[in-house]
């Protein structure tokens, strides 16, 4: 049983060091925009696409925030950085969006 519970434990401490290339800030209201790419041509390039996921209450999330689905909204065939936005209000709607931008 000590065993068991020492896994839950383990297992509910280490869930935050699995996250996504980004982890924005946490607040009750987050509002942030950054790049989620350090490399790359931030100049060059006119297309943009943006792909997004929605969580509502931390329960149901829906979307496709993907660098593919970004590219495929942009038309892009190539990608020259990527940023993101983030937006969150009480945990209760928050939403990811990727912007990659290029030609």
């Amino acid at each position: 049983m000590k065993k068991i519970i020492g896994g839950l434990a383990l297992a509910t401490l280490m869930g935050g060091c699995i996250v996504a290339p980004f982890q924005p800030p946490m607040g009750i209201v987050s509002v942030v925009k950054a790049p989620l790419s350090t490399e790359g041509n931030f100049n060059a390039g006119s297309k943009s696409g943006e792909a997004s996921v929605v969580s509502i209450l931390g329960i149901v999330s829906t979307g496709d925030c993907s660098i593919d689905a970004a590219v495929k909204d942009g038309g892009l065939s190539k990608v020259n950085h990527l940023d993101y936005d983030y937006l969150n209000i009480l945990g209760i709607y928050q939403k990811a969006t990727v912007i990659a931008y290029g030609e």
